[in-house]
C-alpha cells in the first residue's frame, strides 16, 4: 500500500463507493479524487465536483475526458453544496483542504467554509455513508484551519459518527492529516 495521504484516504473510498454510488469531490483540485469517484461510481452513479478556481474545473475536465469520464463540475464553494443536492442521498464526500497543487496560495481553503461545507456534507450523507478529509497545513497555509477543524470533528456526536483520525507521527514538517468520518444509523 502506498501510504501518501491521498493513497491512504483512496484506500477507504474503494472500499465503499460502488456502482451507482452518488458521491462528491468538494475540493476538485486536479481532478484525480472526481476521477477515481467517476471510475467506482461508473455509469449509473453520479459524480459532482465543486471548486471555487475555474482552472481547477478546468484541469478536472481534461482528466475526465481523457478517461472517458463524466461528472458535473461546479463553480462554487464547497460550503454551498446543499444547494446541489439532497439531503441523505450521498454515499461518499472527498476534501482536500489547503491550496490547489501548482496554484496560487492564496487561494487556500479557509477555516469557516470549510467547517459551513463538512457541516453540509455530514447532512447530504446517507446513514453508512462516508466523508475523508485530507488536511494540509504544512507550509504558508493552514495551520489555523487545522486546528479549527480537528476542534469541530472531536465535538461531533458519536452516536451519530463515528471519525478516525491519523497522524504521520514520525514524518517532519507538518505531515497531513488523514481523517475518515462514518455515518452511523
Amino acid at each position: 500500500m502506498d501510504y501518501q495521504i491521498t493513497s491512504y484516504i483512496q484506500h477507504f473510498i474503494k472500499e465503499h463507493v460502488r456502482e451507482g454510488s452518488n458521491c462528491i469531490d468538494a475540493t476538485a483540485g486536479n481532478g484525480h479524487d472526481t476521477l477515481l469517484l467517476c471510475q467506482l461510481a461508473g455509469e449509473n452513479g453520479h459524480v459532482m465536483a465543486f471548486d471555487i478556481q475555474k482552472c481547477a474545473l478546468e484541469h478536472t475536465q481534461v482528466l475526465l475526458e481523457r478517461h472517458h469520464c463524466h461528472a458535473q463540475l461546479i463553480l462554487d464553494s464547497h460550503a454551498a453544496m446543499r444547494n446541489y443536492a439532497k439531503d441523505r442521498t450521498v454515499d461518499c464526500i472527498t476534501f482536500n483542504f489547503g491550496y490547489l497543487p501548482g496554484g496560487d496560495h492564496s487561494l487556500a481553503t479557509k477555516k469557516e467554509s470549510s467547517i459551513i461545507a463538512i457541516e453540509a456534507g455530514l447532512a447530504l450523507l446517507k446513514p453508512e455513508g462516508i466523508m475523508t478529509l485530507c488536511i494540509y497545513s504544512g507550509g504558508d497555509s493552514g495551520a489555523e484551519e487545522k486546528e479549527a477543524l480537528l476542534t469541530y470533528l472531536k465535538q461531533l456526536d458519536y452516536k451519530k459518527y463515528l471519525v478516525i483520525t491519523s497522524f504521520y507521527y514520525n514524518r517532519p514538517n507538518h505531515p497531513p492529516i488523514p481523517v475518515v468520518i462514518h455515518k452511523l444509523r
